[in-house]
C-alpha cells in the first residue's frame, strides 16, 4: 500500500512538472523479464533432457547402486545353492600307531592306520521341511528391493540434475541483472559527476551515486562467483570436470499443477521407488521370520564317499565307498532357535510399522510439494507485477530527479527496489520449475 501511494504521488508530481514546463508526459516502458547471460565460447551445449540422460550414464551413484543390486542378486544364488549337491575332493596322508584308537576328545573311537588316500565326498540336502525355500524367497524379495533402490537412486539423480541445471540458469539470469545494474548505475554516476562539476549537483548526490555503483559492483562479483559455483555443481552431477562450461537451453514453462493433490498422492503410493522398496523389504523380513521359525524342524541329508588308497597298511583296503542318509533332529540348544525366531518376528513387525510411517510421510510430502508448486506458480505473476511497479517507480524517480523535484535518496531507493524486483522475478521463474520437478519426484513420476 505504501509503495503504491509513493508511486502514485511520484507520478502526479511528474505530470504536474511536465505541464508546468510544457514537456510531454513520459510513458514508462513495460518491464521485460531478465534473461540468462550468454555462455562462454566453446561451452558444452545441453538441453534439460540431455543433461538428465548424461547424469544417468555418468554419475558414480548410479554405478554404486547397480553394484549393490548385483550383490543382493548373488545372495539369492547363495541360498539356492542348498538345492544342489556339494562335492569335494580329498587327499589324506596319515602316520599313526597302527591299530591304536582315539581315546579322548570325542565319543567315537575309530581305529587309526598309516595310509595315503584319495577320494571324493558328496552331500545333498533332501529336505529341511521348508526352511531353505523361505530363505530363497526372502533373498529374492531383498534383491527386488535393491532394484527399487536403484530406481530411487535414478530418480534422485534426475532431481539433482534438474536442480543444478536450473541453478545455472538462475545464477546466469542474476548475473545478467547485475551487469545491467552496473551499466545503469555507472551511467547515473557519470551524469551526476558531470552535473557536480558544473555545480548543478552537490557532493552528496555524487557520493550516493558512487555508493550505489559500488553496491552494484559487489552484486556483480557475487553473481559471477555464483555462476561458477552453479556450473561446478552441475558438472559434479553429470560426472564431468569441475571447470566445464555449459551452454544451456532454457526449458519450456510447465503448466500449473492440478487443483487437487489427491491424484499425486495416489500415484506416489503406487509408484514411489522407495515405498516399493520398503514393501519388498517387509515381505522379505516376513519370509525370513518364517524361515527362522522352521529352525526347529528336522532336516534330511544324503552323504556319500568313495576313493582309492595308493599306499597303506594291509588292514586298509585299496578302494573304499559308502553312502548314507542322515536325519538331524534339533532337541536342545539353550534357546538359540527360539531367540532367533523371536528376533526375526520383532524385526518384521518393526519393518511393517516403518512402512506405515513412510506412507504417512509420503502423503505429507506430496501435499507439501503440491502446495509449494502452486505457491511458486502464483509468485510468477506477483513478481512480474512487482517488476512492473518497480520499473515505473524507477522511471518516475529518474524523471523527478532530472527535473530537480526529488533527491538522490529517492532515486537510489528506486534503483535498489528495481534490482531486487528483477532478481525476485528471475528466481521465481526457475524456482517454479524446480518445485515442479520436486513434485514429480515426490509423486514417483521423475525417472
Amino acid at each position: 500500500m505504501n509503495r503504491s501511494l509513493t508511486i502514485c504521488a511520484a507520478a502526479l508530481a511528474v505530470v504536474v512538472a511536465c505541464f508546468a514546463q510544457n514537456q510531454p508526459i513520459p510513458v514508462p516502458p513495460t518491464a521485460k523479464p531478465p534473461q540468462p547471460a550468454p555462455a562462454a565460447p566453446g561451452a558444452t551445449h545441453l538441453t534439460l533432457p540431455e543433461a538428465e540422460q548424461m547424469a544417468l550414464k555418468q554419475n558414480p551413484k548410479i554405478s554404486q547402486a547397480q553394484y549393490q543390486a548385483r550383490a543382493y542378486g548373488e545372495v539369492v544364488s547363495e541360498f539356492r545353492s542348498a538345492y544342489f549337491p556339494t562335492v569335494a575332493g580329498n587327499i589324506t596322508a596319515v602316520g599313526a600307531d597302527d591299530g591304536s584308537r582315539l581315546a579322548a576328545g570325542a565319543l567315537n573311537n575309530p581305529v587309526l592306520y598309516s595310509r595315503v588316500g584319495t577320494g571324493v565326498t558328496l552331500s545333498q540336502l533332501i529336505t529341511d521341511f521348508g526352511r531353505t525355500p523361505s530363505l530363497v524367497q526372502s533373498a529374492s524379495l531383498g534383491a527386488q528391493a535393491q532394484q527399487q533402490a536403484l530406481n530411487f537412486t535414478r530418480s534422485d539423480i534426475v532431481l539433482q540434475t534438474d536442480g543444478a541445471y536450473l541453478g545455472v540458469l538462475r545464477s546466469r539470469t542474476e548475473l545478467a541483472v547485475a551487469k545491467e545494474t552496473v551499466q545503469n548505475r555507472q551511467l547515473v554516476t557519470d551524469q551526476v559527476q558531470a552535473l557536480f562539476q558544473s555545480k548543478l549537483k552537490s557532493s552528496l548526490d555524487l557520493t550516493f551515486a558512487k555508493v550505489n555503483l559500488a553496491d552494484a559492483q559487489l552484486l556483480l562479483s557475487a553473481a559471477e562467483n555464483n555462476v561458477r559455483s552453479a556450473e561446478a555443481e552441475l558438472a559434479r552431477v553429470l560426472g564431468l570436470p569441475a571447470n566445464t562450461s555449459f551452454a544451456l537451453v532454457d526449458p519450456a514453462m510447465r503448466e500449473q499443477p492440478p487443483g487437487d493433490s489427491n491424484s499425486y498422492v495416489q500415484q506416489a503410493l503406487q509408484k514411489r521407488p522407495d515405498l516399493l522398496q520398503r514393501r519388498l523389504e517387509v515381505r522379505s523380513s516376513q519370509e525370513f521370520a518364517t524361515a527362522e521359525g522352521r529352525l526347529t524342524r528336522p532336516s534330511v541329508g544324503l552323504f556319500g564317499s568313495a576313493g582309492y588308497v595308493p599306499a597303506g597298511v594291509t588292514q586298509v583296503p585299496g578302494t573304499f565307498g559308502a553312502v548314507g542318509v542322515n536325519l538331524n533332529i534339533p532337541v536342545f540348544n539353550g534357546g538359540l532357535y527360539r531367540a532367533r525366531r523371536y528376533e526375526a518376528d520383532a524385526r518384521a513387525a518393526a519393518a511393517e510399522q516403518g512402512l506405515h510411517d513412510l506412507e504417512l510421510q509420503i502423503r505429507r510430502d506430496v501435499r507439501v510439494a503440491w502446495l509449494n508448486a502452486n505457491n511458486a506458480y502464483e509468485r510468477l505473476g506477483l513478481t512480474q507485477q512487482l517488476l512492473d511497479q518497480a520499473k515505473l517507480a524507477l522511471d518516475l524517480s529518474q524523471t523527478r530527479y532530472r527535473l530537480g523535484l526529488s533527491s538522490i535518496v529517492e532515486l537510489s531507493q528506486s534503483q535498489l527496489q528495481y534490482t531486487s524486483a528483477e532478481i525476485a522475478q528471475a528466481s521465481a521463474r526457475y524456482d517454479y520449475e524446480a518445485q515442479q520437478s520436486f513434485l514429480q519426484y515426490q509423486a514417483g513420476l521423475l525417472h
